[in-house]
């Protein structure tokens, strides 16, 4: 930082001027709330506690933004875990010791852990522990299923999250909401299908894996309302899957010599 008396013979000519509020600042104050871990806790707690049908968009927005760092979401695609988040039950058993599945019961539910840790101890006496991240119940099937082992909470303060039925019924929507496009015979390109709010006003389908080649050509074709920034996604993370630049620069010298494609390069 400059001195005052250096400060006094810099030329600040040109600059231009903005408005300094020192009583009241709301940006920083928003900022510092944002970035406090603590309150972003709080502000996921808040959207989990609500009854489904009232969590609004922006809540589905911070719930996801939370999913994503759980393990059991990891291999979900993005319209999969907004669904999920739209439906999800918050529950909290307070005492650790307490029983939550016997063995040989049937499940019905998927459940993640949130906070804290279980334990289930198998018949032949083996234990296995369950911490935040993991899930457990059953899996995206309509046959029935038994609990093996019986769990119990190892800490007060278990807190999870529920899906009943909606939970099978989403997953297996998966492959509906799937637009695979074919070349020769082989998959070339999957698309998924995505509302971006409850309106239906944004939707669409967006590329979520493709051969090289096909991601190439898709540059210079039409992207949906829920896919407008593959151009630069394309152009962070195209070193990751071609080898040289160049492999694109020929494409798009190529299409430029094509007036249909020259606006689009």
């Amino acid at each position: 930082k400059a001195t005052e008396s250096e400060a006094g013979d810099m030329d600040l000519s040109g600059l231009p001027e903005t408005a300094v509020d020192s009583e009241d600042d709301d940006d920083e104050e928003d900022i510092e709330r944002a970035s406090d871990p603590l309150m972003s806790r709080d502000i996921v707690r808040d959207c989990l506690e609500k009854d489904p049908i009232d969590r609004t968009d922006d809540d589905i927005e911070q719930l996801l933004e939370f999913m994503h760092q759980l393990p059991a979401f990891a291999n979900m695609t993005m319209s999969v875990r907004r669904e999920l988040c739209a439906v999800m039950v918050f529950a909290v058993v307070e005492r650790a010791g307490t029983i939550v599945l016997n063995d040989g019961e049937e499940l019905d539910s998927w459940s993640v852990i949130l906070n804290g840790s279980v334990e289930v101890t198998y018949p032949d006496g083996r234990t296995e522990i369950l911490c935040m991240g993991n899930s457990f119940g059953v899996s995206p099937t309509m046959e029935k299923e038994y609990m093996k082992g019986v769990m119990r909470t190892k800490v007060d303060d278990c807190q999870v999250e529920c899906w009943t039925q909606d939970y099978c019924r989403i997953r297996n929507q998966v492959e509906k909401n799937m637009q695979k496009v074919e070349e020769e015979g082989e998959i070339v390109m999957v698309k998924e299908h995505r509302e971006l709010d409850r309106t239906g006003t944004r939707k669409g389908h967006i590329v979520i894996k493709g051969t090289a080649e096909r991601l190439t050509m898709h540059l210079v074709e039409e992207h949906s309302v829920v896919d407008p920034t593959f151009i630069e996604d394309f152009l962070l993370t195209y070193r990751t899957f071609l080898s040289s630049p160049m492999e694109v620069g020929k494409k798009l010298l190529e299409w430029f010599n094509d007036p249909s494609l020259r606006d689009k390069v």
